[in-house]
């Protein structure tokens, strides 16, 4: 092997250790970063845990709740739900928005039908559980009730 060969090889390695450890750097650094954004998305839903454990825990103790608790209820789960939403937004997980009255098949999963005569075929009647998605990306379809003819 000639000099000028051997001095080319050797200055290769030394360019692919260096990339080695560069890139073993960036992995690292995408490790942390991944750790530490999972972490903050277990301490948001921590959170959302408290507030539906707090109300929960209200209910186990009071078998009789109070007048001012059940008129408060609707007001503070919905506070609870709005967290949870926000937590989710923030990592881009949007709620599917149905357009119009007839399903998606990309967005929706029918799971029952039900007999309207006063509507047409496959009219959406009722949202039983609300899909997302990420970006392009659907994450859970949204689950309906469509109509269907007698």
């Amino acid at each position: 092997m000639s000099q000028e060969l051997r001095d080319l090889l050797i200055k290769e390695i030394g360019s692919l250790n260096k990339q080695n450890v560069s890139m073993q750097q960036s992995l690292r650094e995408q490790q942390t970063q991944a750790s530490a954004e999972s972490e903050d998305l277990f301490l948001e839903l921590l959170e959302v845990g408290d507030a539906l454990e707090a109300l929960l825990d209200y209910l186990a103790n009071n078998p009789d709740p109070s007048p001012e608790f059940l008129r408060r209820f609707p007001k503070s789960s919905g506070a609870v739900q709005r967290k949870f939403l926000s937590v989710l937004k923030k990592r881009q997980v949007i709620p599917i928005e149905l357009e119009g009255t007839q399903p998606n098949f990309d967005l929706c999963r029918v799971v029952d039908r039900e007999v309207r005569a006063d509507l047409a075929d496959r009219t959406i009647t009722k949202v039983v559980r609300q899909g997302f998605h990420v970006g392009d990306k659907v994450l859970r379809p949204t689950e309906i009730i469509t109509s269907k003819p007698s």
